[in-house]
């Protein structure tokens, strides 16, 4: 019987994907984590042949989990199953050793699909992440400038883009607010950016977020008296008020 992990920190979506993979001929037995600490415990007690993995995680990211997966067991396929756009995490994930890359908003018939072709052994990518790929392999300078940062300041700067402030990513990924503005600051060098208007500007331009995922936490748009027009959420210049350490 083919045994398969999904994480995920929703329980509708473990529970929907545990439907659809249920619903396949083929026997399989599915189990959950709803954390990236819970499924390397998994992996570390057990023999899986497949994990399915949310980026999205709190604490310990999704990206973070899968590189420590690859190391406790190298052989296992990881295939990231995420709410983000390819452009966001798909070549990143890749190169972090995930067997493939899928979007939540598949068709259960793809979900179907990419696990039965991961599964014999196969990686399981879209035309559009194959040509990412290509241009990975070219030379430094048809490289985009965010495909320089680090995972966490990539991390860090498509929730800004989505409008996030400082202090709601700290208390989503379990940092301080100085680590988060830490990383905030790295990315503004790194882009060539000053400013959280800016990463919106690039990170539109480079479909790193969706419009309508931005400013979904209610955050707002001001003037500055001292320039342009820019979009600040509260709290994104990186007070040290409420840091944790």
């Amino acid at each position: 019987m083919i045994s398969i992990l999904i994480c995920d920190d929703h329980p509708v979506v473990r529970r929907g994907l545990k439907e659809i993979l249920e619903s396949d001929h083929s026997a399989k037995c599915v189990e959950e984590a709803s954390t990236a600490q819970e499924a390397l415990d998994a992996v570390r007690q057990r023999h899986w042949d497949l994990v399915l993995l949310d980026i999205s995680l709190p604490g310990k990211s999704g990206l973070e989990a899968l590189k420590e997966l690859k190391q406790a067991r190298p052989r296992l396929p990881v295939l990231v199953v995420s709410m983000h756009s390819e452009e966001q995490y798909a070549v990143r994930a890749l190169k972090a050793g995930a067997a493939g890359y899928l979007s939540k908003k598949m068709a259960p018939e793809e979900l179907v699909n990419a696990v039965n072709s991961v599964l014999r052994g196969r990686r399981y990518v879209t035309e559009r992440v194959t040509e990412r790929l290509i241009r990975e392999l070219g030379s430094p300078s048809e490289r985009h400038a965010h495909e320089n940062l680090s995972d966490r300041e990539h991390e860090v700067t498509c929730r800004i883009a989505e409008g996030k402030s400082v202090q709601d990513i700290a208390d989503e990924l379990m940092l301080s607010v100085k680590t988060v503005s830490t990383y905030r600051l790295r990315s503004l060098v790194k882009l060539g950016l000053k400013s959280n208007a800016g990463i919106i500007r690039y990170a539109l331009e480079h479909r790193l977020v969706h419009s309508e995922a931005m400013f979904a936490g209610g955050d707002r748009c001001e003037s500055q008296p001292s320039g342009p027009e820019s979009c600040r959420p509260p709290g994104a210049v990186g007070s040290s008020a409420g840091e944790r350490q």
